[in-house]
């Protein structure tokens, strides 16, 4: 975890990869999550909804970034997340989490950093836009 009177502007989280992204891992989400959904781990049902595959919930790879980000600034520091999902993650897409620190505030009393995060997939595809904001002081 970060030293967190430390973190300034322009400091980069460090990036999580996925190396390669499984099935199972939709699977084990579904578990967690309740999103039993059969186009996310059915391949004839993806097929018979117009699909080249089944693909992850849209959450799945928000989680990911997410869990980066907390595990860089501390999960009790989280005070913020938003995404936008902007494209499909597929089985065997490799995903790079990334993120930097964009701003350092007060909110509330309370010293806080903004972070612009992202998930990019294959060559570079942007599947996951992020904002969060997490206490720093």
């Amino acid at each position: 975890m970060a030293d967190l009177k430390e973190v300034s502007v322009g400091d980069s989280m460090p990036e999580r990869v996925v190396a390669k992204v499984v099935v199972s891992d939709f699977v084990k989400y579904a578990g967690a999550g309740g999103d039993f959904n059969p186009i996310h781990h059915d391949p004839s049902f993806a097929a018979l909804a117009g699909q080249d595959s089944v693909f992850a919930m849209g959450m799945w790879q928000a989680g990911v970034v997410s869990v980066a980000a907390a595990e860089w600034l501390g999960p009790e520091n989280v005070r913020r997340f938003k995404c936008r999902f902007r494209e499909r993650v597929w089985p065997g897409d490799k995903l790079v989490c990334s993120g930097e620190v964009v701003a350092i505030r007060e909110d509330a009393g309370e010293k806080v950093a903004d972070l612009e995060l992202k998930v990019s997939r294959g060559e570079g595809q942007i599947a996951v836009e992020a904002e969060a904001t997490f206490a720093v002081s």
